[in-house]
């Protein structure tokens, strides 16, 4: 078995104090994927400066203060890799990947994206190249006997079942149709697999997301875009998925919550 967890922290000095060391201290998981760190590894939290039991990669973005993301793993690295060779966004916090036995592990935070501005533009460009990296990515991994796990916030829903107000956001980033259409791509041309949703193929959600306005987070009001995108092999070895939703608004220790995967890597 190897458990596998992915979660956006929204900041990860803030996260640290909501509850976030605690849940760490408690997870059953082999590999953590964080993203929005938002922090230089100086600036941790003296608790998760050197974690017993862990081996760590962070990737700051070069922008203080913004996106990051890191990898935790149980297992040392054979290989770390930041970026994916990429001029404008290697040094953006956004991508980290490592080599496991047989498994590469990556941590993504794709650009949320804000219709009509350069952020969109932004995360367009961050898509097109991103698209070319995951071809690339499953090639090597083939040729080398291994599988691929991509997890992190993709800041994109699917499908009408990805999010509560679909209807409502046609026209809103993160649910635009060439978003959407990018995202199949993803699965019909590279080849990934939606981990979470083959095993939940029929239900809503299970949501990871909900904003911090309103009554989001009570009324269930929330968005799926935080996603493990497997190479089929993995994908098929996957024997359960969950959000970890936590109980409370109150509770809550970021915006997101950890979305869990289960392999058995016994499984035919």
């Amino acid at each position: 078995m190897i458990v596998v967890t992915s979660v956006n922290v929204n900041g990860i000095r803030a996260a640290a104090k909501k509850g976030f060391i605690e849940w760490l201290a408690a997870t059953e998981a082999d590999v953590i994927c964080l993203q929005e760190v938002r922090s230089e590894p100086e600036q941790l939290p003296v608790e998760l400066r050197d974690l017993d039991g862990w081996h760590t990669v962070w990737a700051p973005a070069a922008a203080k203060g913004r996106a990051g993301v890191a990898i935790l793993s149980r297992t040392e690295p054979s290989r770390t890799v930041i970026g994916f060779e990429s001029a404008e966004f290697d040094n953006s916090g956004r991508y980290v990947e490592i080599d496991l036995p047989g498994l590469t592990v990556a941590s993504l935070y794709l650009p949320s994206g804000e219709v009509g501005t350069e952020r969109q533009d932004e995360k367009e460009r961050f898509m097109a190249e991103f698209l070319v990296h995951l071809h690339k990515l499953r090639t090597r991994a083939a040729a080398e006997g291994r599988e691929v796990v991509v997890c992190g916030d993709w800041n994109i829903a699917h499908r009408p079942e990805d999010l509560k107000n679909w209807k409502a956001n046609q026209k809103s980033a993160g649910f635009l149709p060439e978003e959407r259409a990018w995202l199949s791509r993803v699965y019909d041309e590279a080849g990934y697999v939606d981990v979470v949703r083959r095993l939940h193929p029929d239900r809503t959600g299970p949501y990871s997301w909900w904003s911090y306005r309103g009554r989001a987070f009570d009324n269930d009001s929330g968005w799926r875009i935080d996603l493990h995108c497997a190479t089929p092999g993995i994908a098929a070895k996957a024997v359960e998925a969950y959000v970890e939703r936590a109980a409370t608004h109150a509770e809550r220790w970021s915006d997101h919550a950890p979305v869990t995967v289960v392999y058995d890597l016994e499984t035919d």
